[in-house]
């Protein structure tokens, strides 16, 4: 049946027309200084078919993404990953509410969702992010359509299926819009699946399979200058396979409310965000792929808001001084419901964090101002306040199976929970612009971010408990600590911009960006090797058991990007190169290096337009990793090179569609942020622990069509 309905989704396609993951619409002009920004693809741009958000930014420069779930994809910018970024949905900050971050942010909003995307790496605006040591990614819905005149009804609509071989995916997803010109409300809804994938050498990778179904209402209001805008939704992935993790996701229900405000004054801007979201998150095992009984249960609850103020100053409104106040909640229950007729796992319900609290409460102050033609500064500090707590703990009995996790949780009860964190963060940033062609931006950054709930707080020394907490996806097993302190990196960065003068449009015909990056971070949140164990009983596989801990580190690298015409105005229509290059490089202050550092990599592409068509080759060069971390025992990847073709074709302004082919001469590769393939070993109970295996070759198409 799966494979059935797959066969029909392609046939669709190339019956119909191409799938658009976003449309553009324009982000508050609340920052003019990001260094990386990018705008949700164009209906005429080619498109990927995977219903993994995470992958959208994948050819930003520093960006990469570590393997997880099938929707579930961590980011990493410039080295830094997971809670070392804020992620931000629509101006919401969710935190995951899982061991494993299964349920990681950005997996709240799948593409369809999605009309902008905002990355900043490495010296982030204070009015931008906090709790975040290494950027900030920013996803939003587009904005709300209206009518263009009054007494006029708007009414539009539109369906989006795609598919992929290499998994049997199918994704689909509607939208519909209702508006006259002063109120709007918008639905869109998406569902995906797809089976286990496979690698290049044919072999299916086991328990990578999932499904994920999302809706969102958008309700939204504006008059004289100003615009209030209501959204809720609703995520359910009844299952979703971890090949990187002992775990797979059993369930993961989700519900959000966000409303938000702005208005403009003589004086500026005013906008106010509040929000909610709650979530059921349920581990454990669903196929024949990867067999087990050991329920793991976490709920969770963001809460929070937003107030900023957009004050214009100086001569003529040369300059902007933004003021704000935010306040994020969460809250946290981590329990795993006892197995009957299990020796080890009961009698009683194992309680791995007690109703957790992180509150975050912040003040910052910012300003932008332009000096003179040449010149534009920005200058903010921010002030925030991380206060954690949690209550008492229980091991699963007190028979001798449990015995170490018995003597842990009494240590653990015996002591207080909890901390106070008071963290200042400063940036200063410069632009300057000789000439229309020529961009220089450089600055400095004092991040800070204090430890999660379960970096602080997870206190099981059993083997089995320890393997339950780990987002690394790299087979071994962790314990928290208390006693954490905050990380704090103090980041320089600087970027130089070669562009042509842009089009009436103000896209770039060329251009050519190198930017150079350091941090050094104080009391990064590492790990020490503190045990070791089998994975799985297997006695050729080893795995580590690690205590969170602090430890200095140096990050530091460079990316390049371009795009150069090749072809211009000849009958082949345009035809640019263009592409990145990253390099990053992480490493103890005392010695060794950090986990899951990218190794140099480079993607190429050749990219034509031509009438309705646009067409692009692209090659990914990763290089061989041998610089991995010993402690995690991280395994050495073989360099690779992987080649995808892609087309868009729009039939007119209603219809496209979208066909390509991803990893075109089926190479077999060990994927550098995939971590280990544990699902693999558990099967095989033999040989040693693997690095999980990347995509085989896959035939992806999709048809996008509105009304």
């Amino acid at each position: 049946m799966k494979l059935t309905r797959c066969a029909f989704a392609i046939s669709l396609t190339f019956a119909m027309g191409g799938k658009t993951y976003a449309q553009a619409a324009d982000l508050p002009a609340d920052n003019k200084l990001p260094l990386i920004t990018v705008v949700g693809a164009k209906s005429n741009e080619p498109q990927q078919s995977s219903a993994d958000s995470a992958l959208l930014l994948n050819r930003e420069p520093g960006y990469a993404a570590q393997a997880a779930g099938g929707v579930s994809s961590l980011p990493t910018l410039n080295g830094f990953a997971a809670d070392r970024l804020k992620v931000r949905l629509d101006g919401m900050e969710v935190t995951a509410a899982c061991g494993n971050q299964m349920n990681a942010p950005m997996s709240y909003m799948p593409p369809s969702q999605i009309g902008v995307t905002r990355v900043i790496a490495g010296i982030t605006p204070v009015s931008i992010g906090g709790d975040s040591i290494g950027g900030t990614i920013e996803l939003s819905s587009p904005a709300p359509q209206f009518a263009d005149g009054k007494g006029k009804l708007l009414t539009k609509g539109g369906f989006s299926v795609s598919a992929r071989s290499v998994n049997s995916e199918v994704t689909a997803s509607a939208n519909a819009t209702v508006a006259t010109d002063n109120f709007s409300v918008g639905y869109v809804a998406s569902h995906s699946e797809a089976q286990s994938y496979k690698a290049g050498n044919g072999e299916k990778v086991l328990a990578s399979q999932y499904e994920s179904n999302n809706h969102a209402l958008t309700i939204a209001a504006r008059g004289n200058d100003q615009q209030l805008v209501f959204k809720i939704g609703q995520q359910y992935i009844p299952h979703q396979g971890f090949p990187n993790q002992y775990m797979d996701m059993t369930g993961n229900r989700a519900t959000t409310a966000n409303l938000g405000y702005d208005r403009g004054f003589d004086w500026g801007r005013l906008y106010a965000k509040l929000y909610w979201q709650q979530t059921e998150h349920e581990m454990g095992f669903f196929s024949s792929e990867r067999r087990g009984a050991m329920p793991m249960n976490t709920r969770g609850r963001d809460m929070g808001y937003t107030v900023r103020a957009d004050i214009a100053v100086g001569q003529g409104d040369s300059g902007t001084l933004r003021l704000g106040n935010e306040f994020h909640s969460f809250r946290l229950n981590d329990y795993w419901p006892p197995v009957p007729g299990s020796m080890m796992m009961g009698p009683n319900t194992y309680v791995n964090i007690n109703n957790g609290t992180r509150d975050r409460a912040a003040l910052f102050a910012e300003w932008e101002q332009k000096l003179g033609a040449q010149w534009t500064t920005l200058v903010g500090v921010r002030d925030e306040l991380v206060k954690t707590d949690t209550g008492n703990v229980q091991p699963y009995g007190s028979g001798m199976m449990n015995a170490t996790d018995v003597a842990a949780a009494a240590a653990f009860n015996a002591r207080g929970h909890g901390k106070t964190d008071n963290n200042i963060d400063l940036t200063a940033l410069a632009r300057f612009e000789p000439d229309a062609s020529r961009r220089i931006e450089f600055g400095y950054a004092r991040k800070t971010r204090s430890p999660n709930l379960y970096e602080r707080y997870t206190w099981g020394r059993g083997t089995m408990a320890m393997t339950m907490t780990n987002w690394f996806g790299d087979g071994n097993g962790y314990v928290g600590n208390i006693d954490l302190k905050p990380e704090v990196a103090n980041t320089l960065s600087g970027t130089v911009d070669w562009h042509s003068e842009g089009s009436e449009n103000g896209a770039r015909d060329w251009f050519v960006k190198v930017t150079p990056y350091y941090s050094y971070v104080q009391n990064y949140i590492d790990a020490d090797v503190i045990g070791s164990f089998r994975p799985y009983g297997v006695k050729s596989a080893n795995g580590n058991l690690l205590q969170f801990a602090n430890h200095d580190a140096q990050l530091y690298g460079v990316n390049l990007s371009w795009k150069m015409p090749v072809l211009k105005g000849l009958s082949l229509g345009d035809i640019d190169f263009t592409g990145k290059v990253d390099v990053t490089r992480g490493k103890r202050v005392g010695g060794g290096n950090l986990y899951h550092m990218m190794p140099l990599n480079a993607l190429a592409a050749l990219e034509q337009h031509s009438g309705a068509w646009i067409n692009r080759v692209e090659a990914n060069y990763v290089a061989r990793k041998t610089l991995v971390d010993a402690q995690r025992l991280e395994p050495v990847t073989a360099s690779y090179t992987v080649v995808n073709l892609k087309s868009t074709y729009q039939a007119n302004k209603n219809i496209s569609v979208f066909a390509g082919i991803s990893n075109l001469f089926n190479r077999n590769y060990a994927d550098a942020l995939g971590g280990v393939y544990l699902s693999g070993l558990a099967s095989a109970r033999s040989d040693s622990l693997q690095a999980l295996p990347g995509y085989g070759r896959s035939l992806d198409a999709g048809v996008a069509v509105s009304f």
